[in-house]
C-alpha cells in the first residue's frame, strides 16, 4: 500500500485544495488520501460499509450526504477501490465521484 498523502483535517481543507469535476483521475487521488478513512472509522470494514452505502444510494437515487466526514469517507474509498482494481473509474463511476467532490465543495462553501 503506498504511504497516505499529507492530511488534511477536515477543518482544513479550502475550495482551492477540491479538485474540480472532471479533474485528471490522479488529483482526485492526492485529494482523497488526504484523509485517511481507514484510520478515521477504524477499520477497512468500517470504512467500506460507509463507502457503500452512500455510494449504492448515489445509483438509486442520487442522494448523497452533506457530512463532510462521511463525503471525505466515500472519496478516500473510492481511490482505495480504483487502486484495487488497478486503473481509473469509468464514466458512471466517475459521475459518482465527481458528485462527491462537488457537495464537498458545497458543504465547505456553506461552512466559510
Amino acid at each position: 500500500m503506498e504511504p497516505i498523502a499529507r492530511q488534511i483535517h477536515n477543518e482544513a481543507p479550502r475550495l482551492i485544495d477540491i479538485p474540480a469535476p472532471g479533474a485528471p483521475w490522479s488529483d482526485v487521488e492526492t485529494f482523497a488520501l488526504t484523509f485517511d478513512g481507514y484510520e478515521r472509522h477504524g477499520s477497512f470494514k468500517a470504512c467500506a460499509k460507509i463507502g457503500n452505502r452512500v455510494r449504492d444510494g448515489y445509483l438509486s437515487g442520487r442522494r448523497l450526504p452533506r457530512s463532510l466526514d462521511t463525503l471525505r469517507t466515500c472519496l478516500f474509498f473510492e481511490q482505495r477501490r480504483w487502486r484495487h482494481f488497478g486503473s481509473a473509474p469509468a464514466e458512471k463511476d466517475r459521475e459518482y465521484i465527481d458528485s462527491v467532490l462537488e457537495r464537498i465543495r458545497e458543504v465547505m462553501a456553506s461552512a466559510s
